[in-house]
């Protein structure tokens, strides 16, 4: 039997929706990924410094190489995080590559301020060794939140790639995605997508009639700002399917 951690966000149309917390394993994982690149990108910079270093012709010169050195290799270190959980909604490759991202506690997509929190105290979540204090208090926390997400709001939660929603629902294999006619999402906010995100987590859980009554909801207040000539009648796969292009720009 396997135990899940849920994170419940109300919607605006009254209903209890649940995303699945990512666990200490896959955050890890994604960590040491991360981790993995960031000591390639930095041991290049460093072997290129010495090299510059030594074949320069003045003391003044190896000095200022080895300070546009130090400064790279700190831009390198915090401006991985910034730049991919910014840019790729809240994925890191490492977090990619294991399925989960990060996002507001309150279920909408990051912005840059909950991004720099978060990089910022990855300092303190390091201490003493090997993220410590970060693993205590995920492993602490009722949402998996290392001290970052504390401080940024944030929580880290299990994603999926585009066209598995379609997949699992039987509506469209996933090889078939990029095969089908773009539709322009342009008009969707982050808070429209965070409701797509919720109802397609939650969508299982509810009976017939509420999930039914909810994928109306949704799809009347979304319907007018996609354009796409395909787009399903049936109003469940209609939001499945819009989800699926969303993420599919996305990457």
């Amino acid at each position: 039997m396997v135990f899940e951690d849920r994170l419940r966000i109300d919607t605006p149309e009254g209903v209890e929706l649940e995303l699945t917390l990512a666990g200490l394993g896959s955050r890890v994982g994604a960590a040491a990924i991360d981790g993995v690149i960031l000591a390639i990108a930095t041991i290049v910079v460093l072997i290129a410094v010495v090299m510059i270093g030594s074949a320069s012709v003045s003391e003044d010169m190896s000095s200022l190489v080895i300070g546009f050195g130090a400064l790279l290799v700190f831009v390198i270190l915090f401006g991985y995080y910034l730049l991919f959980e910014t840019l790729n909604s809240g994925r890191t490759p490492g977090k990619s590559a294991l399925g989960i991202r990060v996002i507001k506690a309150d279920g909408t997509p990051l912005g840059f301020g909950a991004v720099a929190i978060r990089t910022l105290l990855r300092m303190v979540d390091s201490l003493p060794a090997f993220y410590a204090t970060g693993i205590v208090s995920i492993l602490a926390t009722p949402r998996n939140q290392r001290v970052g997400d504390l401080a940024a709001g944030t929580v880290v939660i299990r994603d999926r790639a585009p066209g598995t929603l379609l997949a699992t629902a039987g509506l469209i294999g996933t090889e078939d995605l990029a095969r089908l006619p773009r539709w322009d999402t342009s008009a969707l906010h982050d808070e429209d997508v965070a409701l797509l995100r919720r109802f397609a987590e939650r969508r299982n859980a509810l009976t017939g009639q509420s999930r039914s009554d909810l994928a109306d909801v949704i799809a009347d207040r979304l319907r007018a700002k996609v354009v796409g000539a395909d787009a399903p009648d049936d109003n469940e796969a209609f939001l499945l399917r819009l989800l699926s292009e969303k993420m599919h720009r996305e990457r």
